[in-house]
């Protein structure tokens, strides 16, 4: 007897989850009809189910359409992009047997459909208009340089890459900010057929950026490099050195040494320099436009110098109140080194960079060997000079270069 009664209620179990999954089929096929611009599956049945909600959001790029897929755990976010004609099979796969809830928006309707313990597939449709849904939902995907999908280690190892290549929602900022800095680099490197390219990388530290640059010339750009960081701590070197061997970058290694006194004897293409504190940048800078190189990245750092020396009598406001002092100072020695870069062939820009260590600092020096003429680098020189004289201002790399007789 006892056989029989768990047979039925078994039979009764089976046949009220084959009812719900028919029901629930019915109910979503009626909102896939419509395009569907945003979907929320959320109130999950037990605490057992990985994700707490998941959310489609409609796509477009290159003309093509897809969902955004969003699955969120307690601590992150993981993506995943389909095609939109499977938008029905994925809610089937995540809704019936895990949540209780969906919540969808089209252009001229909301959808809002609740399961009951019973397991009853309840739906509500209602008319609204989603135009600004559908406005904000249809913003074309920026177009990275470093793509989800790519398997980039350092990305990895950051923590801002998944192992499948999807970024960690909260290190969203992170891989922005990392694609900009790749982005500026990009901006020169396409102007010409580069082939191969001698980088030096002043004051490497421990940032993933030189390895993550080593991606971009070698695995997008395809061009041939070689890659020298130098720090003041070996540990730094070690460590760094240890990385490139995992990775496999043959082309990219480290060497303990100090920007002003490094010695190198074969063509620089390019200089990296970022956070080189106070001087340490001139020092770079220097070498860069001695080794004649055709391109200097630099994000300065504790511009000290300046304001240890500023002084004027006609613009004692300036140096009234000390943040304003710093401030300016700081402004001054980065206007001071474009100008100077100027004066010996090199087409400047100070451009607003938000770094990945989130420094205060934010501005990248972007220089490029190019012709400048003879009045424009006279009037660069005329400005610095007139600088230092009204702020009573000895600028390093001014010194170095007047030294060299390079101005």
């Amino acid at each position: 007897m006892i056989y029989i009664i768990i047979l039925l209620k078994y039979i009764e179990i089976n046949y009220k989850v084959c009812c719900k999954m028919e029901e629930l089929k019915k109910v979503i096929d009626e909102i896939i009809n419509d395009e569907i611009i945003k979907l929320v599956i959320s109130n999950k049945l037990n605490n057992n189910i990985e994700y707490n909600k998941i959310t489609f959001v409609l796509k477009e790029n290159n003309n093509k359409k897809y969902y955004q897929i969003e699955k969120y755990t307690d601590k992150q976010v993981f993506h995943e992009n389909v095609d939109i004609n499977i938008l029905g099979e994925k809610l089937l796969e995540y809704v019936s047997s895990n949540y209780k809830q969906i919540s969808a928006w089209s252009s001229n309707n909301t959808f809002d459909v609740k399961i009951s313990k019973k397991g009853k597939v309840l739906l509500s449709k209602k008319k609204s208009d989603n135009a600004k849904l559908v406005n904000k939902s249809h913003n074309k995907e920026k177009n990275y340089i470093l793509k989800e999908g790519m398997i980039i280690e350092p990305l990895i190892d950051l923590g801002i890459f998944t192992k499948e290549g999807k970024v960690i929602n909260s290190k969203y900022d992170k891989y922005k900010q990392i694609n900009r800095f790749v982005e500026i680099i990009d901006d020169e490197i396409k102007k010409n057929d580069y082939t191969d390219l001698t980088i030096l990388d002043f004051g490497c530290g421990k940032s993933y950026l030189t390895f993550v640059l080593y991606y971009y010339f070698v695995e997008i750009k395809k061009i041939n490099v070689k890659m020298i960081g130098l720090d003041l701590k070996a540990d730094v070197i070690k460590k760094c050195n240890d990385i490139a061997k995992r990775y496999k970058y043959d082309n990219l290694h480290f060497e303990l040494g100090d920007i002003n006194g490094f010695k190198y004897n074969n063509k620089v293409d390019m200089v990296i320099t970022l956070h080189a504190c106070d001087t340490a940048t001139d020092y770079a800078l220097y070498n860069a436009i001695k080794w004649n190189a055709k391109m200097i990245f630099s994000v300065p750092c504790c511009q000290h110098e300046f304001n240890h020396q500023i002084k004027t009598n006609s613009l004692s406001i300036l140096t009234k109140y000390g943040i304003v002092q710093e401030r300016i100072s700081a402004l001054m020695t980065d206007s001071v080194r474009a100008n100077l870069l100027e004066c010996v062939g090199y087409k400047t820009q100070l451009l607003e960079f938000i770094d990945i260590a989130h420094s205060p600092k934010n501005i990248l020096i972007r220089a490029s060997k190019d012709h400048v003429s003879k009045d424009k680098k006279q009037k660069a020189l005329a400005e610095v000079i007139n600088l230092m004289k009204q702020f009573n201002l000895s600028p390093t790399l001014y010194k170095l270069l007047k030294d060299d007789t390079l101005i």
